[in-house]
This record gives C-alpha cells, sequence and structure tokens, in this order.
C-alpha cells in the first residue's frame, strides 16, 4: 500500500495496524520516503530482496556476529 504522509500522519494508529498485515510505503511530494512494516514482516521481506544475492548455507546468526565484530 502506498501513501502520502499526511495521511499517516491523520490516521498514525489504522496504518500501524495495517503494517502488521501489509508493508506500507509512505511519500512525500509523491516520491517514496519511508516504509513501515509489522514486525515478523521486517526480516522475510529484506530476505525476499536478497534472494539470489546470498548463497542458502549462510547462517543469519552467524552472519550477524562476524560483521559486529568488524564494526
Amino acid at each position: 500500500m502506498i501513501v502520502s504522509s499526511v495521511e499517516v500522519q491523520n490516521d498514525f494508529r489504522k496504518y500501524v495496524d495495517l503494517a502488521s498485515e501489509q508493508e506500507i510505503v509512505i511519500t512525500r511530494d509523491g516520491l517514496p520516503v519511508a516504509r513501515l512494516l509489522g514486525l515478523g514482516k521486517s526480516l522475510s521481506l529484506l530476505s525476499e530482496r536478497l534472494v539470489g544475492l546470498v548463497p542458502r548455507d549462510v547462517n543469519e546468526e552467524l552472519a550477524k556476529t562476524e560483521r559486529l565484530a568488524r564494526q
């Protein structure tokens, strides 16, 4: 779903509830500026976007630990 930032401001609770079911793209002046996702959706959405870029045998927790250790 795509909504303007004004719509989100006017009915924030509605969009928070909807975000648990679907991705909400928030626009300002017609351009996408933010994304509102339910907690359970964030990992699956990111994972879906990485299909084909990350090998299937990657352990997500190990990769996260290694990345944080490098910082």
